[in-house]
């Protein structure tokens, strides 16, 4: 008989707020070791959490956007466990009432549409970071109490492609609400997996953990090799403990970390120091109106609406950067949006490959794409001559008007002149006239090539088609 995975994932997303969840502490990264930890952070006698307004805004979105239920009054816990980077001795969470439940989040795997169920997504703070050196491990607390939404899945997934799909849909609705940042190498997202196997029919099976997984690649080779590993334990007769495990991308496996906790284990109630977190309907309708366009919604009004094909939607839609370049660009120009497109997926995204760069680094605005594309549109350049005003405006010379201007540009158009050019290509190349004449209609790509050549690349080919037509005729 076939097994069958079952898979579902803990999130955190690292919430783009500018002070920790219970104090005034910085947020921002790359500070140097403990220099962004103060006594709230490490729970020093004394000392009371006041909890940030800003990151509960941040998860009713979430929540608003996952079509959650909201809780109009939510509780923080104390979570209690002890690790070199925890230093309070627990942790701020919460547990029988997160202030969001009962969402669900759409995924595609190829042409195959899936639901998955989010059982909650609840406020907490982070921890420090063990930072392990060749002989020693230090202890870096800057992290510890910077706010998280821990968005727990049910296990909804059954392969590490749904698992991935999930992963990347949530990775893009929290970089569209602008609650994260959405930087992996950082820790701003990152997800336990846990995993499981069972013949088809019977109870789950006893899962595993696998902690901190911060790749989308790592994520799916991680899931991978549990589920085989687990596989082969048991038909081998031997049983899965239930663990939390680490994965080595280097050899490619998951190892064992510790024996997997229960609720129990953590010794959960509630936070003698925070009061429950009580929200309105008017709070709450009010972040609704706040929500920007979400990405399925907006991947359909590009098919729908602007005309773009389902892959060039799917492409500017995964990423709200290029999505927000996209819209600006569209709106400044008087083109048709699929010529804006085109431009966006082909030369625009091909120059910031080249150069390693992100899309609100390019040196070509939205605005200066639209230009660009206008001037194609109107006549006054050619494709061609587009792609060198293309790299001039790279080069910061200008604006693509005062580079087709400063450059002398623009697309020759006159007729008596382009006929004059075409007697000229047909005068010189009398075996390909004759070749056209017996039928060989392919030679007119050559007859057009000529002429443009000679007209340095700024006549329209259009025209200069329509006239060798109209003179081979």
């Amino acid at each position: 008989m076939t097994w069958e995975t079952v898979i579902g994932l803990e999130i955190h997303v690292q919430l783009a707020t500018a002070s920790k969840i219970f104090s005034s502490a910085s947020t921002a990264y790359g500070a140097p070791p403990n220099t962004q930890a103060c006594g709230v952070d490490l729970g020093l006698p004394g000392v009371l959490p006041v909890i940030n307004q800003t990151a509960v805004e941040m998860a009713i979105k979430l929540g608003l956007a996952i079509e959650a239920e909201i809780a109009v009054r939510s509780i923080f816990a104390r979570k209690n466990y002890f690790y070199p980077d925890l230093p309070k001795g627990y942790q701020i969470s919460q547990f029988e009432d997160p202030i969001v439940s009962n969402g669900k989040l759409s995924i595609n795997v190829g042409d195959h549409a899936k639901q998955i169920r989010i059982l909650r997504a609840h406020l907490e703070e982070d921890a420090g970071k063990s930072v392990h050196e060749v002989n020693h491990t230090g202890v870096d607390l800057n992290r510890a109490g910077t706010p998280l939404i821990e968005v727990v899945s049910e296990p909804d997934m059954t392969s590490a492609a749904e698992a991935v799909a999930y992963m990347r849909t949530l990775h893009l609705l929290v970089r569209t609400l602008e609650i994260c940042d959405g930087n992996m190498q950082e820790g701003s997202f990152r997800c336990d997996a846990n995993v499981s196997v069972r013949k088809p029919g019977e109870p789950l099976g006893t899962r595993t953990e696998t902690k901190n997984l911060n790749s989308f690649r790592f994520v799916e080779r991680a899931i991978d090799f549990e589920v085989e590993r687990q596989i082969d334990i048991l038909e081998a007769g031997g049983a899965i403990e239930q663990e939390t495990r680490l994965y080595d991308p280097d050899n490619d496996e998951t190892r064992t970390m510790r024996s997997k906790e229960d609720a129990h284990d953590y010794r959960y109630f509630p936070d003698p120091d925070l009061l429950p977190v009580v929200v309105s309907a008017e709070q709450i309708e009010k972040i609704r109106e706040q929500l920007p366009e979400l990405p399925p919604l907006r991947r359909q009004r590009y098919i729908d609406v602007l005309g773009l094909k389902t892959e060039d939607a799917d492409t500017l839609v995964s990423d709200p950067l290029v999505a927000a370049y996209f819209d600006t660009a569209v709106d400044a120009s008087n083109s048709e949006p699929a010529k804006v497109a085109n431009w966006v997926v082909g030369d625009l995204f091909g120059a910031l490959k080249k150069y390693d760069i992100e899309i609100d680094e390019s040196p070509i605005s939205a605005v200066y794409l639209a230009q660009l594309v206008d001037r194609i549109s109107d006549g006054t350049i050619s494709g061609k001559i587009a792609k060198t005003v293309f790299e001039a405006v790279w080069e910061r010379e200008g604006s693509p008007d005062e580079v087709i201007k400063n450059r002398g540009l623009t697309q020759v158009t006159d007729d008596s002149l382009i006929a004059s050019v075409v007697a000229e290509v047909i005068s010189e190349n009398p075996d390909q006239v004759e070749q056209f004449k017996a039928g060989k209609t392919k030679v007119m790509g050559f007859l057009v090539g000529q002429a443009m050549k000679k007209t340095k690349g700024q006549a329209n080919p259009k025209q200069i088609n329509e006239a060798l037509q109209k003179a081979l005729v």
